[in-house]
Order: structure tokens, then sequence, then C-alpha cells
């Protein structure tokens, strides 16, 4: 097939399959919507998964090649759409880590062309747009955490795997025991380390006593508040300030019954406050001081947060420097849609299809975050126009899941807050000078 004019859509970070509970795709039907838009196209196309299709380190009850027998069968229909789209477009696969296993082994070539998929085992490729070239690659290779060392062999583990095989792979076991099936979703969690504040919030929320929840919650609100009185209580004995006692009371008075009520929470409230404020200042120092040991030793040095830009601008830069023809590095890894203009071309991410978490923080008091759910189901389309080479987002629909995953407790806090999906503006690149020129529609 020839590849002038020929426009890629590209998708990544799939991670279809695991133990137990990750076995569940929750986008499998607009996937599959997706893949049967291009049967039977007369287009010019070429479907790009940029690594990650499959959760492979999340296996850990099968070894190799039988990864892909558990696929299979687990997803007949996907496969078989695989293998009658693939017969009018071309679709191509580069591993990604989580995937990392396609690069191991031979036999995958072989199975995964019987479902018309191009599995290339390199870390990256390249295909014409025009008179320039497009870059692809994961993108884990940037991330110290996750990065392949030893390209291809089926022992690489990166600190990426264990995590994952440790922590993601059990959560998957486990999952269906809560209160509502949520711990799959610790895979969607990023970065790493908000998984214990995530986990937090979902056992106060979802896991946490109902009658032991609502008890807690008007403390949690009013502690900011019990701080401050809790000071002026201690100013007040110390002699600094007198507290205006009489007059607040008369104050909450006028409301009767509430306002006694409301004084009371109050009250409670500032002794508690207190007792944790007497506690909470020689734990700060011993804590500080801990902290200061650990580093000085240097144990916590490594950090698993991955940068959705920090090492892919580098990256690009040397890519573009590297291959003059290279106008568009497009990557993954980081489930964070982006298009980025940069000296020598533009960086494009093409986000996930894992669900999305979005942090809300209470407004007021201390109560746990709120990680509510979204989709942001999104391919990435490049064409050559007459304008340039266009990139320009697509995204399959599919609706919020707060109702059914959300407590109402949750969905009070985040009223008017809830995310707005958004995906990057399209642009137009000047095939020329490598530059976005249009960046709308």
């Amino acid at each position: 097939m020839d590849e002038e004019g020929r426009e890629y859509y590209v998708i990544s970070d799939l991670h279809i399959g695991g133990d137990e509970q990750l076995e569940e795709v929750e986008f499998l039907d607009e996937l599959l919507e997706f893949l049967d838009r291009f049967e039977g196209t007369d287009d010019d196309v070429e479907i790009v998964i940029n690594g990650d299709a499959f959760g492979l380190w999340e296996f850990t009850t099968v070894e190799g090649t039988e990864k892909l027998d558990v696929l299979e069968e687990t997803y007949p229909e996907l496969f078989e759409t695989f293998r009658r789209v693939g017969e009018d477009v071309q679709i191509t696969l580069l591993p990604g880590n989580h995937d990392h296993e396609l690069a191991a082994y031979e036999e995958y070539v072989d199975r995964l062309a019987a479902y018309n998929i191009d599995l290339v085992q390199e870390p990256s490729i390249t295909r014409p747009i025009g008179d320039r070239e497009i870059h692809f690659e994961h993108g884990h290779q940037h991330d110290p955490n996750n990065r392949i060392d030893d390209w291809g062999s089926p022992h690489a583990t990166p600190l990426g795997y264990f995590y994952n095989t440790l922590v993601t792979s059990r959560a998957g076991r486990l999952s269906d025991r809560g209160r509502y099936n949520w711990l799959k979703d610790v895979q969607a969690v990023t970065p790493t380390e908000r998984m214990p504040i995530w986990l937090v919030s979902k056992y106060f929320y979802r896991e946490m006593n109902p009658v032991l929840r609502y008890a807690l919650v008007p403390f949690l609100l009013f502690f900011n508040i019990s701080i401050l009185l809790a000071l002026l209580a201690a100013a007040d004995i110390a002699g600094i300030w007198s507290m205006p006692v009489e007059r607040t009371t008369a104050f909450l008075g006028q409301f009767g019954t509430a306002g006694t009520a409301v004084w009371f929470l109050l009250a409670i409230n500032v002794v508690v406050t207190g007792v944790i404020l007497l506690v909470a200042i020689p734990l700060y120092f011993i804590r500080r001081d801990v902290r200061k040991t650990i580093e000085r030793f240097g144990v916590l040095e490594t950090s698993l947060t991955v940068d959705a830009e920090g090492p892919y601008q580098p990256a690009a830069r040397e890519v573009f420097e590297e291959n003059p023809d290279a106008v568009i590095y497009c990557y993954g890894h980081t489930h964070r849609p982006l298009v980025r203009d940069i000296e020598g071309g533009v960086m494009v991410n093409t986000g996930t299809w894992l669900k999305r978490l979005h942090r809300r923080d209470g407004a007021i008091g201390i109560l746990p975050p709120v990680f509510y759910p979204s989709y942001q189901l999104a391919a990435v389309r490049i064409a050559e126009t007459a304008d340039g080479i266009v990139v320009e987002y697509e995204a399959e629909r599919k609706p919020s899941p707060a109702t059914e995953e959300l407590t109402r407790t949750e969905r009070f806090f985040t009223v008017g807050r809830e995310p707005e999906p958004d995906l990057p503006e399209r642009v137009v690149i000047d095939p020329e000078t490598g530059e976005a020129t249009s960046p709308s529609a």
C-alpha cells in the first residue's frame, strides 16, 4: 500500500488485561466502535498503537506467550475486530513498558500477524508524512523507573515492573472484596505518590462504617475553625487575649437549638483539636529530624512520579537533531494528552484510554480529597493537508462513571467542581519550519 498521503490514527496506553478484576475493560465497546469505523474504508490509513496496548506486567499466574492465550480467550471480539479491520488498514503495534514482553518473544510476531497486527519489536519507528517524518515511541525509555536497558530481554524488570506485579496485580485480585469494586482503579492513579492519599480517600468515603463517617464529617469540616479557637483559648488562658465567650454564646443563641448544637460541636472540636495540637508539635519535630536523616542517607532519592513533559522535551529535540526529516515526536506513557511546539518540531502525547482520576481537595476543613473519575478516549489523527500537517484529537464519547462510583458524600463535596475533560486543540504544522502555525480549527 502506497504511503504517500497516508493518514495516521494513534492510540496508546489501553492496558488491556491482568489478574482477575483487571480483566474488565470498561471502554471495550468504545474501542470496538473506533476500530469498526475503518472496516471497508478506501482511505489510506494506518492505526498505530503506541505502546501499552496490553497489561502483560499485570499477569502473575501465567508466563511468556501464555499471556496472549489468556488475552485471546478473554477478548475474542477484540481480536476478531483486529482481524477484520486489519484487512483494510494497516495496524501497527509497538511495545511499551507494560507489554515489553511483546519484544521478547519472536512467537508474538507471527501470532499477532494472524490478526493482521504488525508487531514491531523495536523501541521506536518512523513514518512518512509528506516530505517529513513522524517519530513514534512509547516514551518509557525516558522514565528512569520504567526504562528497559536490555531491550527485548524477557528478564527485564525495572522498578515499575515490581510495582505492577506486587501492587497493581494484587489490587486486581482483591478489588471485588470492597464495598464497591474500586481497588482495581489503582492503575489509573497518577502520579504514583498519590496512591496513599487515594487509598485514604476511598477508605473514608467508601469503606468506612457510614455511622462513623458521618460522625467525623462535622469535626473535619470545622477543624480549621477549631484550630483558631484552640489558639485563642490558649491565649485567653495565658492572659494574652480575652475571648468574647458571652457575645459568641449570645450570637449562636439566636438560632435556638441549632445554635446550641453548633456551640457544643465547636467546644468539643476545640478540646479535641487542642489535644491534637499538643501531640502534633513534638511529632512535627521528630518527623522533620527523621526526614533529614533519611535524606542524608539517600534512601528516598528515587521518585515514582512520571513527569508528563520534563524528560520528553530534550528527547524530542534529540530526535529532531539526529533526524532533520522528523517533525513530530509522538509518545504516550504519561497518560496526559499534550501538544507542545518546541524547537525543531512538535511533541504529541496520545493520552490513555484508562479511567482518569481528577483530585478535588476539600474546599474547607480537612476532609480527604475526592478523586473524580472521567474518560478521555482519545485518538490522535495526523494527516497531510493543503495547509500543512494536521494534528488533531478525536475522542470516543463515554460519560463519567461518577454517579455509580462516587458516594453521595463525594458527589456533594464536588458539586460545581466536576472536571471538564478537555483535549489539546487542533494544530497545523508548517512542514518547512516545523512550527505549529494554526492553534485552532
